[in-house]
């Protein structure tokens, strides 16, 4: 079921748009339904509900490993720091688009779908390109991206660029990286998944990360190199016909809307843990408003207008989900 609230101003229905709106609010939650089985947003951003003006992001350092006490020894006390945290407001979006009077006394029913069809388009394009903006401006190393008029950050909760070499660690102070100039091949992506997967916590904890999806723009060389470097069974790379280990363990994204947010001649690709992902937070997005539709009639000019209101925001907590290869200016793995 699509997540849209719809409501009608008075008099619309005994006007001549009354027995069109039933069928527009039909058609345009199957068309939402469609928009949100396919979207990249859905897969790339944990998606939650929000019920404030604004949300904190922030998570804890590990607990010290279970200490040998021996018999009757006491409990040791171990503790937790909160880690790094940072705040995101929520951003109000609009949209609307309107039927006029003639449309209905021409029976244009093409034009009675289509604007409704453009109008839910747009609201789902919207977030798709909004993910990909701030994903992209990260790829390009910006700490900021605009996007509808509005600038957004690009910054994890610790202060830098999602994507960075020089990520500050809360506890022991050293800095640790999850991007890399390395262009995509089949040795590159086995060095960034051993180096994602030996990436530690603030307390120098080893966190289980599995990435388990290869992210990447539209581009033809990159798509064929990811699909030759993980589509046999064989090693494409090697001489003796050896077993690609590399095989039949990823999700491909392949993603036109982030071609749109990167510099040109850039084709960076993107290792990404989904279940990490889901469990700490690593791209994150807020719905306050879900789209909220209203239809109203116009009495200055007889036409049905149709209003789109919404409130959502998303960013970037903790960065260990993400990793990627192919960043200019970055070191080599």
């Amino acid at each position: 079921m699509a997540n849209i609230t719809f409501s009608e101003g008075s008099g619309l229905q005994d006007s001549v748009f009354g027995k069109r709106q039933a069928p527009i609010q039909f058609f345009l939650e199957r068309r939402a339904e469609a928009f949100e089985e396919k979207s990249i947003a859905g897969v790339l951003f944990d998606m939650n509900p929000s019920h404030s003006y604004a949300e904190k992001l922030t998570g804890f350092t590990a607990m010290d490993d279970f200490g040998a006490v021996g018999e009757n020894g006491a409990y040791p006390v171990t503790g937790m720091q909160e880690g790094y945290s940072k705040t995101l407001e929520h951003v109000t979006w609009k949209n609307s688009f309107s039927l006029s009077r003639e449309i209905v006394d021409d029976a244009k029913d093409v034009d009675l779908k289509k604007r409704p069809e453009q109008f839910i388009t747009a609201y789902y394009r919207t977030r798709e390109r909004y993910a990909a903006a701030l994903i992209g401006g990260a790829l390009s190393g910006a700490d900021r991206v605009k996007f509808g008029g509005a600038e957004f950050s690009t910054l994890s909760a610790d202060g830098k660029c999602v994507f960075a070499y020089d990520h500050p660690t809360k506890i022991r102070k050293t800095s640790l990286a999850n991007a890399y100039a390395n262009a995509f091949s089949a040795d590159a992506l086995g060095r960034l998944e051993v180096q994602m997967q030996n990436t530690v916590g603030d307390n120098g904890e080893i966190l289980d990360i599995a990435p388990d999806t290869i992210v990447i723009p539209n581009d033809h060389e990159l798509k064929q190199a990811v699909f030759a470097a993980i589509g046999a069974d064989r090693d494409p790379e090697g001489e003796k016909n050896g077993f690609n280990y590399l095989f039949g363990r990823w999700n491909v994204i392949v993603w036109p809307y982030l071609n749109q947010f990167l510099k040109s001649g850039e084709k960076p690709w993107i290792l990404f843990d989904s279940q990490y992902n889901r469990q700490v937070g690593t791209n994150v997005w807020f719905d306050r408003v879900k789209l909220d539709v209203r239809s109203t009639l116009d009495e200055n000019t007889d036409a049905n207008v149709w209003r789109g209101y919404a409130r959502f925001v998303a960013g970037f907590n903790d960065w260990r989900g993400m990793m990627a290869g192919g960043i200019t200016g970055a070191p080599e793995i």
